[in-house]
């Protein structure tokens, strides 16, 4: 097995066609097929099915994918160390940060931090909800993230930050109770929610099952702006962490309150591969990171630290 035919074999998965991968790699057709045989052959696996669409890969191609892109990202990250040795870092770095929270608040200063301490580091910054973005972290296709979730994950690797209370956040008339409300009332409303797998939507789920209560979900939304488009518009209320709450609260007419009764608190993590060294760019790029994360944190006194 050579780099060449796993950098082949990648392109192939990535466009579905062997004709287009073909192109894209300025070679010809017959001889990717070769390429691709000969890679066959030597893991004595079918990789991919040839359908008149295209082709996708088998279970034991599948798992190969995942590996190839470990691989060739290494190799990079190893010919970029070599390349810069006893020189300035530089290289791409891929950082991921969960949308409207207090992660993604960090955008600005972390870019501005990079360019200011390591100018030749190019930043890829990806706001995105918490379980694609630990994928990609496992598949080495993204080097870290600021997610919620602390649960111990074979593959990755948590280290806490802090805790966010959860608000309950609607339009129009707030509840009588003001700044606060308890969680049966909250079971009243239009909920919206984002799927089961979310680490906030889980957290509920839990809470209520304890508490024998059941939520009244009329949907379930993954997109911040749609979302957020819909509680401004009356149609429902929904439940986030306290920064994505006093974010949408900036709007007119929308109001939040903490629930409570009982409270749920959802852990903000830093979160890498338990298994995949970082490259001294990545490395050098996790320290501004969390460093810009600890002051935050120190600065805003309602979220709470994580000692």
């Amino acid at each position: 097995m050579n780099l060449r035919r796993l950098k082949y074999y990648v392109k192939i998965v990535d466009i579905g066609s062997l004709t287009q991968a073909a192109e894209v790699l300025h070679i010809a057709q017959p001889a990717l097929s070769q390429q691709l045989a000969a890679l066959e052959g030597e893991l004595d696996q079918q990789l991919l099915i040839r359908t008149k669409r295209g082709v996708t890969p088998t279970e034991a191609g599948k798992i190969l994918y995942s590996h190839a892109q470990t691989i060739l990202r290494q190799c990079e990250q190893a010919q970029t160390a070599v390349d810069n040795a006893g020189s300035a870092l530089s290289g791409q770095v891929s950082v991921g940060l969960a949308p409207s929270t207090a992660a993604s608040l960090l955008a600005m200063p972390l870019i501005q931090a990079v360019k200011a301490r390591h100018p030749a580091i190019v930043l890829y910054l990806n706001e995105n909800f918490g379980s694609p973005m630990s994928e990609q972290i496992m598949n080495g296709r993204m080097d870290m993230a600021v997610i919620y979730g602390d649960k111990a994950v074979h593959g990755l690797s948590f280290v806490p930050l802090m805790k966010e209370e959860l608000f309950l956040v609607g339009a129009g008339t707030p509840p009588a109770t003001g700044g606060t409300v308890e969680l049966n009332e909250v079971i009243k409303y239009d909920l919206f929610m984002p799927r089961p797998y979310n680490v906030v939507r889980r957290l509920v789920d839990e809470t209520l099952l304890r508490e024998k209560l059941k939520a009244n979900i009329i949907a379930e939304i993954e997109s911040p702006s749609t979302l957020n488009a819909a509680v401004l518009n009356g149609l429902g209320v929904t439940i986030v962490p306290e920064s994505a709450a006093r974010s949408m609260a900036t709007q007119t007419g929308i109001w939040l309150s903490r629930i409570t009764s009982p409270g749920i608190q959802a852990p903000l993590s830093f979160c890498m591969s338990d298994h995949l060294a970082l490259s001294p760019p990545a490395q050098a790029v996790k320290d501004i990171l969390l460093s810009l994360m600890v002051k935050r944190t120190q600065d805003n006194r309602p979220l709470m630290l994580v000692h």
